[in-house]
């Protein structure tokens, strides 16, 4: 798949206000007409009709750049509580830029911080139209209490940059060490970087914007020209600190083991079983010698660095390239791919010996799928994310149930005209981003994703998955 963001200019800084999101609902020029789900690739706009997002399907929803598209990026895991619900919310992160010049590339280290949001309920309250006991009073109660809660304002970026020769196809944190993290360059070096000093700062700052108009000239830690071509395969294993793979577009993939915590032995032979480009791999996320990756040949080979430099195991995934893959924290026996024909299926590795591994097969999405990812509260959740511009969410547990679904539409007075045709499994489109290429949920905020695209990045919290959220006592 073509992973390049063709011509990349500078983001614009203007903000697209309604064309960001889910694009839940699209709305003639004459009020009177019920919205209805819009369907890429379905459905065509009228004349006299606009997209536009339904703020209502968010818990939070906001928009944001560092100057440069990112073609990848990754969550910084932070000291700041793993499960936290109450806004507002800082987040942190790592992400490569894709700039017009070589020398004009960076890393940038950037806090967002003040991001708030709402909590509703999944159905909506009866309002004073349908009680003639509930007085205007009562009624404004209401309308207060959907009003963003713990921040005023607009989210706050603080950015540092750190120079960077090239751009940055892939970017990852270690889980243990999260300022110490990895990146796949264009120009097929493969650099460890450590980014405390960054990260502190931005810590310790005060909530006032910072631009970045300054760029750090900062040495990685390593530097590993070993590789024969670029590449975008890249993980840190989350069971042995410091153990680190990474894959090439010429079919290799190298083993890198720490020597120490700024130090690492990378060998030079590299594991062969692919007969074209390795597109992504992820370590086990309980064993610590396993790890599986994926090939522009269509397979996923399973690999055990203790038996050699070939795969343990090797099947056919799908009929076209098999772009991303993501191995399931919850549920250890369950992998996730996605492919550049748009589909994307379920593997179980109990059924590796009966020829199939696939539990589920999708094929909703219309263009090559560019990310997917486990939720890392919900063994059954995963988003995924495609070059038709759509971000969507799926729960694979859930199973159409007629009376259950007649029900929800006489509470919600059928106040959203949903297509019949909608996978039960799909939780949520989110739209509004152009060319979308990676997705990350956030670890300790519930319910929150991370999306880059040519565009630039979105925060969002869909308000109907908090039934999902772990509870208070949990």
């Amino acid at each position: 798949m073509a992973r390049t963001i063709k011509n990349p200019k500078k983001a614009k800084r203007k903000n697209k206000g309604s064309k960001k999101g889910d694009g839940a609902s699209t709305s003639s020029s004459v009020p009177t007409i019920q919205p209805r789900v819009w369907q890429p690739g379905v459905d065509e706009l009228e004349e006299g009709e606009e997209l536009q997002c339904d703020p209502l399907a968010y818990n939070s929803l906001h928009a944001f750049h560092i100057g440069w598209p990112c073609l990848s990026f990754d969550i910084v895991r932070d000291s700041l509580g793993s499960d936290r619900k109450d806004f507002p919310h800082s987040v942190y992160f790592v992400a490569g830029t894709q700039a017009e010049k070589a020398s004009w590339n960076s890393i940038g280290v950037f806090k967002v911080s003040n991001i708030s949001g709402k909590r509703r309920e999944l159905v909506p309250k009866k309002s004073s139209e349908d009680d003639p006991d509930m007085d205007g009073e009562s009624s404004n109660s209401d309308d207060s209490e959907d009003e963003e809660e713990g921040a005023s304002g607009a989210p706050v970026l603080q950015l540092r940059k750190v120079a960077h020769h090239g751009c940055v196809n892939r970017i990852r944190c270690m889980g243990q060490n999260p300022h110490i993290c990895a990146s796949w360059a264009d120009s097929g070096h493969v650099q460890v970087w450590d980014f405390s000093s960054h990260l502190n700062a931005l810590a310790e700052s005060e909530t006032e914007g910072i631009q970045g108009s300054s760029v750090f000239n900062q040495a990685p830690l390593v530097n590993f020209r070993g590789h024969k071509d670029e590449g975008y395969a890249i993980d840190w294993s989350p069971v042995v600190v410091g153990r680190l793979a990474t894959g090439d577009c010429k079919n290799c993939i190298h083993l890198w083991e720490p020597t120490s915590d700024s130090t690492w032995n990378v060998d030079p032979t590299p594991f062969i079983g692919h007969s074209a480009s390795v597109e992504d791999l992820q370590w086990s996320p309980t064993e610590p010698h396993a790890f599986v990756s994926c090939s522009v040949d269509g397979t996923i080979a399973i690999w055990d660095i203790r038996i050699g430099k070939s795969p343990a195991a090797s099947f056919k995934a799908h009929d076209a390239d098999v772009n991303v893959i993501s191995w399931n924290r919850q549920a250890s026996c369950m992998l996730a791919s996605g492919s550049d024909d748009g589909t994307f299926s379920i593997h179980d590795f109990r059924l590796l010996k009966d020829g199939n591994t696939v539990v589920a097969h999708f094929k909703y999405h219309k263009y090559p799928v560019t990310s997917i990812e486990w939720s890392p509260h919900e063994a059954s959740t995963l988003a995924v994310s495609s070059s038709d511009n759509q971000l969507t969410i799926w729960d694979l547990s859930l199973e159409k149930d007629e009376e259950e679904e007649a029900e929800f539409k006489a509470q919600t007075k059928e106040l959203v005209n949903a297509p019949q045709d909608l996978p039960p499994q799909l939780l949520f489109v989110h739209q509004g981003q152009k060319d979308l290429k990676e997705l990350h949920w956030h670890a300790q905020i519930p319910g929150m994703i991370v999306s880059t695209a040519a565009d630039g990045f979105n925060i969002l919290m869909p308000s109907n998955i908090q039934s999902t959220l772990p509870s208070n006592g949990s």
